[in-house]
């Protein structure tokens, strides 16, 4: 494709990588990344992808904003409290880079609709908040074998990996067979999290899309990035793919999406 000069000048910080250069732009501007969840990682995912120059965004979330958000999820305002956050960060987003087109999706993700929303994009990105949900996103990135760039927060802690079930590389639910019982991790409400937590782990995550859109470097692939931000330190762990796991094992037990995302504002902590 022929660049237009506006387009030069705003990726060119982009175009002299040679990891990068003018095709790699060129990817970018034709990806398509559904995110899922318009909060507190979904709003630093979004916004720099969109400043990535990432062509399609999808948006899906169905809460509107509130004013307890606007501590973290940077992607609304004052302005846009009561406003659907799918309509609120499209706004955002548009305002900050015209070349992107964000599809709003104002519902809830379900084991109904997952298969069908995900057939149209490339990349899955996991910034929702329980279980359930959580559950939902693995099982149709792995039936659809789209790569999943899943992160979660909690107080002072985040995690970021990157899953690739339907290939050598372990699941969602390798990682955590079954959700623990309710009550047993608290929710964001009840223990709290760093506003500025959510910036790093979104961004990290949006790293990872980046390059798995150009194809550089190394992803996060069967390894877990977990963050401290108390200690400022960072740890990776290496996740082996469980043989016996239910969904992408030697012998599995799970042949559709499912999972439930009733269940509230509960993640892993790490």
């Amino acid at each position: 494709m022929a660049f237009r000069e506006d387009q030069i000048q705003r990726y060119s910080r982009h175009i002299i990588l040679k990891e990068v250069g003018g095709k790699g732009q060129e990817k970018l501007l034709s990806a398509r990344v559904l995110v899922i969840g318009a909060g507190g990682l979904g709003s630093p995912v979004a916004m720099y992808l969109a400043a990535a120059g990432v062509g399609t965004i999808g948006l899906i979330d169905m809460d509107v904003v509130d004013v307890s958000n606007l501590q973290r999820q940077i992607m609304h305002s004052q302005a846009t409290v009561g406003i659907p956050k799918v309509l609120s960060g499209q706004k955002t987003l548009t305002r900050m880079n015209p070349d992107v087109r964000v599809i709003p999706i104002q519902d809830r993700l379900t084991a109904e609709n997952a298969m069908e929303l995900f057939s149209d994009y490339d990349v899955i990105v996991d910034g929702s908040d329980n279980f359930g949900t959580r559950y939902i996103v693995n099982d149709a990135a792995f039936f659809l074998k789209k790569t999943l760039v899943s992160g979660s927060i909690l107080r002072f802690e985040g995690q970021v990996t990157v899953l690739e079930g339907h290939t050598s590389a372990p699941c969602y639910r390798c990682l955590y067979p079954e959700a623990p019982p309710p009550g047993l991790v608290p929710s964001c409400s009840e223990a709290g999290v760093l506003g500025v937590l959510a910036g790093t782990i979104g961004t990290l995550q949006a790293a990872e899309v980046v390059k798995k859109v150009l194809g550089v470097g190394e992803l996060l692939t069967g390894r877990l990035l977990l963050y401290d931000a108390l200690s400022m330190t960072f740890r990776k762990l290496k996740v082996p793919k469980d043989p016996h796991c239910a969904l992408c094992g030697s012998s599995p037990t799970i042949t559709t999406v499912s999972g439930s995302s009733e269940w509230v504002c509960q993640v892993p902590a790490s």
